[in-house]
């Protein structure tokens, strides 16, 4: 997989920051924008961001490239409803010679990856033939979950914040996990105060929800990402 931060929102501390102490200035945000800097910025979106007032990040913006990745990820990927998609299509795209992922636990056991593999060839040999008698976007019915995709995504920051809650999360599916940790990374070094304490709930609120399905395995290592 590959994930690339393609853009975000211009001075995104800046402009939240100024956005989130116009609530509690007479000054609007264009002239809070000019008195801004990393230390008021840092007490004026630090202060909000603690509370749980998490309206004000609203206003940043950020799109991924999200590669070599299963539809099976895309899939749990555009339940996060609040954020634009561009997917690769399997109507328009040659598929013959897509490729496909193998989770870990299936790599893990040789004789599951064989299987497993040789069932994904026995698929697109089906689909190479059926191509050949219908519609490409009939003959793609058969193709797995497994197979490789494009999707480019943006989500606001706060949205962002909800994702990565979820899906950096241990009890979170594997593949999607990572993407999420490499999302947060790249998050992170863009706007390092917006995204500070971005995480699963062990981390972003310091204790985990789960109860009994709690994993009891805080992910103290994404601090550090």
């Amino acid at each position: 997989m590959r994930v690339t931060l393609l853009s975000y929102t211009k001075d995104a501390e800046r402009l939240c920051a100024s956005a989130a102490h116009s609530c509690y200035s007479s000054k609007g945000a264009s002239d809070l924008m000019e008195e801004w800097d990393e230390r008021k910025g840092a007490r004026w979106l630090g202060i909000p961001l603690a509370s749980g007032h998490q309206s004000v990040i609203e206003h940043a913006s950020y799109t991924f490239s999200i590669e070599g990745v299963s539809r099976s990820l895309t899939h749990q990927l555009v339940r996060h409803r609040l954020a634009s998609y561009s997917q690769m299509s399997q109507r328009y795209v040659d598929m013959k010679n897509a490729d496909y992922v193998v989770p870990r636990s299936i790599s893990s056991d040789p004789l599951l990856e064989e299987r497993y593999r040789a069932l994904m060839e026995r698929i697109w040999e089906e689909y190479r033939e059926l191509s050949k008698k219908v519609p490409v976007e009939d003959a793609r019915y058969v193709l797995p979950n497994a197979c490789t995709t494009n999707i480019t995504v943006t989500m606001n920051a706060r949205e962002l914040w909800h994702f990565f809650e979820l899906r950096t999360c241990r009890r979170a599916q594997e593949e999607i996990r990572e993407v999420a940790d490499q999302m947060l990374f790249l998050a992170r070094e863009a706007s390092p105060l917006i995204f500070k304490d971005a995480g699963p709930p062990c981390i972003s609120k310091g204790k985990c929800p789960e109860g009994k399905m709690s994993c009891g395995k805080p992910r103290k290592e994404l601090r550090a990402l």
